[in-house]
């Protein structure tokens, strides 16, 4: 084939994109106007740094596992990742410790309490229910592998660039915020020591946790890394492997049953997807195989969701058919906006 019929056909792939992207950034566009001005909810303020963020910020991304991305509003402003965090740091534990050890420190069970609940950790052997709740995210934090706190939060902090294809920093002002107010987590951290869940090394094993939670990510970087798990590991633009494929169904699985905190059981009712939300606004939703879909909005529920998040993911399952357990699941629409996406 000559130069001049390559770059013909170039052209034609990328008009094509463009064709097929255009109803869906339409779609999105009109998802973003029917709910940019609901104002429900709160911008979170028990750590004082996140209570900065502005309440009218609204971000749609969506990624897809063949690396087309489409964003409208607030997609690129950054915010700190917080909770998001936990289902990619659960994998590399898994992937440092093995099935085994990993569920001896943290188990895979829905509470029904709060993220920060100290409730159930007094109860029979002091594990964490799931590594999604604060008490088992500091867990797992405590079973990443390294010399000593700069190497583990490095291959941290690896990981979570490998998801999103770009290099990601730590907001530090966050940081500082969280290590001097988390009353709480000390005390968590402390209790599972007492049950032998963690390691004598409480406070960098807190210090590592408080740095994942404030690593700055945007919209799009979310939607990437959900994408990175929809498509089996294998982040869709650089095509770097950010976790072992034997250990993505463990990741999933957690984030459905357990990843929007005490709204869990209605999330899987409504959406049907397996998700993670955050306190600084962000929401990652994953279709496996086909795409993921990133939320930010600040304004959070009483649960610590983003609410605009919460109703647009739920438009967007019901818009599409992505109900998981859906019989008969209806994705005509899906393909009619995204042709070639899905067969």
């Amino acid at each position: 084939m000559s130069g001049p019929e390559i770059a013909s056909g170039v052209q034609a792939l990328l008009g094509g994109v463009r064709s097929a992207a255009s109803p869906f950034r339409t779609y999105l566009k009109d998802l973003h106007r029917r709910f940019a001005n609901d104002s429900e909810g709160r911008v979170a303020d028990y750590i004082p740094e996140l209570a900065k963020a502005k309440p009218e910020w609204f971000g749609i991304s969506v990624a897809t596992v063949n690396g087309l991305t489409f964003e409208v509003g607030d997609a690129q402003t950054d915010f700190t990742i917080q909770s998001v965090s936990k289902p990619f740091v659960f994998g590399l534990a898994l992937e440092d410790n093995g099935r085994d050890h990993t569920l001896s420190r943290v188990g895979v069970e829905p509470t029904g309490d709060a993220f920060n609940s100290i409730i159930k950790l007094d109860t029979k052997s002091g594990r964490p229910q799931n590594p999604m709740v604060n008490a088992g995210a500091i867990s797992t934090a405590g079973l990443v592998k390294g010399a000593h706190l700069t190497e583990r939060f490095n291959r941290l902090g690896g990981m979570l660039s490998r998801y999103a294809g770009r290099s990601l920093p730590v907001d530090m002002a966050v940081y500082t915020s969280e290590r001097s107010t988390g009353h709480r987590n000390r005390a968590l951290a402390h209790l599972m020591l007492n049950f032998g869940m963690i390691d004598p090394n409480v406070d960098e094993t807190l210090d590592l946790y408080f740095q994942q939670c404030s690593v700055l990510i945007n919209a799009r970087d979310l939607a990437m890394m959900g994408a990175t798990l929809a498509n089996g590991g294998v982040n869709p633009l650089t095509k770097e492997q950010a976790i072992a494929p034997e250990y993505v169904q463990d990741v999933l699985s957690v984030m459905y049953s357990c990843g929007m905190y005490d709204y869990t059981g209605e999330w899987s009712y409504r959406v049907g997807l397996p998700a993670k939300s955050g306190v600084g606004g962000g929401v990652v939703a994953v279709v496996p195989r086909v795409m993921a879909i990133a939320v930010f909005s600040p304004l959070l529920d009483e649960r610590g969701n983003s609410v605009r998040a919460l109703k647009v993911c739920e438009a967007i399952s019901k818009d599409l058919g992505l109900h998981l357990l859906a019989h008969s699941p209806n994705r005509r629409r899906l393909t009619e906006l995204l042709p070639g996406i899905v067969d």
